[in-house]
């Protein structure tokens, strides 16, 4: 084998291992979790300490922040599970039946969409929290915040759609297939 051929090999070797370089990414994000599990905790605390003393619209704006919480961490879960598996290497199969099944068979196209629908999600939560604090928001802060959830809603939408149009958007991708 020549010099350029093991030249060549080597640095495959040494790209396909720089993928190892997305786990502390990953560890990062998992610790995020626990942060947004904080703010949950804080959110829950907040609710308990001032529910007889709060507003009707009061506590369902605290509720909304802590569905948003919980949508930005099932994000997060999900971002891990499939960017691992799809990226840095495939998760290991122990058996435990207690496993989502759906862990480790989002392809990259799956994950792109998941993570619109959940971002769109999340700024659809956000805007109704504007709008149920309508006495506290101004017109600018409402239109900034219509447009910019109008904008994550297109977006999603041209993502599926230019999905679809590619091939990627089928059934069979959709169930893990390849």
């Amino acid at each position: 084998m020549g010099l350029g051929k093991r030249t060549e090999l080597f640095i495959q070797k040494v790209l396909f291992a720089s993928r190892w370089l997305l786990a502390p990414f990953y560890v990062a994000l998992a610790l995020c979790m626990f942060i947004l599990m904080l703010k949950a905790g804080q959110h829950v605390l907040h609710l308990v300490h001032d529910a007889i003393s709060s507003s009707e619209s009061s506590v369902v704006l605290d509720t909304l922040g802590l569905i948003d919480l919980t949508l930005t961490s099932s994000l997060v879960v999900l971002v891990i599970f499939s960017g691992f598996e799809n990226f840095v290497s495939q998760v290991a199969d122990d058996g435990d039946t207690s496993r989502p099944a759906w862990l480790t068979k989002i392809d990259f196209g799956g994950l792109k969409l998941k993570l619109m629908s959940s971002i769109v999600a999340i700024s659809a939560i956000q805007t109704l929290r504007v709008f149920m604090d309508l006495s506290n928001q101004t017109d600018r802060n409402l239109a900034w915040n219509v447009g910019i959830h109008l904008t994550f809603v297109l977006s999603a939408l041209l993502l599926a759609l230019s999905d679809r149009i590619s091939g990627h958007g089928s059934a069979k991708a959709e169930d893990g297939g390849p």
